[in-house]
């Protein structure tokens, strides 16, 4: 129903105005013919203000219980009642409107696969649904209200609520299940509303299940191969050698030298690959130290000057005493990938910059090259493996396609992250970048 227009109002207060009027001026005329007129006109003022107060009362009684009906009212009062009682039923109608749209809410997330929990601001839990009860082992009517993080007990997940709320980020954590240990949930948290947070849980055990047998098939096929082509490779170096004695196999030198650099690039890429799952399977948990970067730096540059043919100009700007809490295999791993891909792709005689230097959120590693440059369409997928940009980076070139895949999961283990900036044409860097938690500054070097 509509509320009263404005005319309305102004007619029902306007009869009341005049009701009032003609009950006055009767207690004023009978009290002057009794000669009591000061006395009648204060009784009707009095009679008119205690109705006022009984239907005033009522309406108070009807607020405060409202299964007790007020009465009829009379006059602007019948009006009052009336106006109420129309938005008592559109709060009745509003509510069952909510009450169905949480319904639907709440059954449409039951039947998700994963786990839903809605936080409050204060990290609290508002709701949950049952695949969040099963992998969380949250308990339906008991853990409502109460704080996530104490029910969920994981050292980094405090912390990774505690980002989620000064970030106002996703966020991702991958966490052994706290109802079955042996099981992987992956949490993700979405920010929404004025400070709440849903957080989503996903069984990952499957999908971790198949990257641990891709990576066993990877590691175990790599290594039995390498036995075979030991064999193959020693064999090439006797049959290379007699060919250059001018034999029988004079005329078979060019086939026999092409088939041992190609066997040397395989053995490259089964040590790139046994490298790469070793990365994947040892995670987080290998042990770190202090590394001196600028030494390491200048290290695989003096190396990458000897065996490089193209007779670059390689500029290193290494600030001294910067250094790095991490894996020293793994950071030399990201520096002399990265900067032999700057040397295998840029044109003989061109600059190669190596930069190393603290910024003010971490450090960066930083590595340009005037080459060919990459089309910005390629840079996200850089990191695959075997991926190839186009023929200007061929397999020919020597590389085997797993350098930056290995920088890629180098740089996962010392949160870090690869940024990639090309122009065609004018060349490349390749950015790797570290928070400043893992900078050491070594005043004395």
């Amino acid at each position: 129903m509509m509320n009263a227009p404005a005319g309305e109002v102004r007619r029902i207060w306007g009869l009341a105005l005049v009701r009032l009027t003609l009950w006055m001026l009767a207690c004023g005329v009978a009290g002057y013919l009794l000669g009591q007129t000061a006395w009648a006109l204060l009784a009707g003022l009095s009679i008119y203000t205690a109705g006022h107060l009984l239907f005033a009362y009522q309406l108070h009684r009807w607020l405060a219980k409202p299964r007790i009906e007020p009465r009829e009212g009379v006059g602007v009062w019948q009006e009052i009642y009336t106006e109420l009682y129309r938005l008592k039923q559109r709060n009745r109608r509003r509510k069952r409107r909510l009450k169905d749209i949480v319904a639907e809410f709440q059954a449409s997330t039951e039947a998700l696969p994963d786990g839903a929990v809605v936080i409050d601001g204060r990290g609290r839990i508002v709701w949950f649904n049952q695949a969040a009860a099963v992998m969380l082992a949250l308990r339906a009517g008991q853990d409502n209200g109460q704080r996530i993080v104490n029910l969920l007990r994981h050292p980094r997940f405090a912390e990774f609520m505690a980002a989620a709320a000064v970030d106002g980020t996703m966020g991702e954590l991958e966490i052994p299940a706290p109802a079955n240990e042996e099981h992987t949930v992956l949490l993700r948290i979405v920010p929404y509303g004025d400070g709440q947070r849903l957080l989503v849980a996903r069984d990952v055990s499957d999908q971790k299940r198949l990257e641990s047998t891709r990576r066993d098939f990877v590691a175990n096929a790599s290594h039995e191969l390498r036995t075979p082509l030991t064999v193959l490779r020693g064999y090439l170096e006797i049959m290379h050698e007699e060919a250059g004695q001018g034999g029988a196999l004079d005329s078979w030198q060019r086939p026999i030298g092409e088939m041992s650099a190609q066997s040397q690039r395989m053995g490259r890429i089964i040590d790139s690959l046994l490298r790469l799952a070793r990365l994947e399977s040892e995670g987080l948990q290998q042990r770190q130290e202090s590394v001196d970067v600028p030494a390491m730096i200048q290290n695989v540059v003096d190396d990458l000057r000897r065996h490089d043919g193209r007779a670059h100009d390689i500029v290193v700007d290494a600030q001294a005493g910067l250094y790095l809490y991490g894996r020293a295999s793994e950071l030399e791993s990201i520096v002399s990938n990265l900067a032999a891909n700057a040397a295998r792709y840029s044109p003989a005689g061109t600059t190669i910059e190596i930069r190393w230097q603290a910024e003010a959120d971490g450090a960066v590693l930083a590595v340009t090259d005037y080459g060919p440059g990459i089309e910005a369409e390629h840079i996200p997928r850089l990191t695959e493996r075997f991926y190839r940009v186009d023929a200007g980076r061929k397999a020919s070139d020597g590389g085997t396609g797993l350098g930056l895949a290995i920088v890629k999961h180098s740089l996962e283990h010392h949160e870090g992250e690869l940024v990639v900036d090309s122009t065609p044409g004018r060349g490349s860097t390749f950015t790797a970048r570290f928070p400043y938690r893992r900078l050491i500054f070594d005043d004395a070097a």
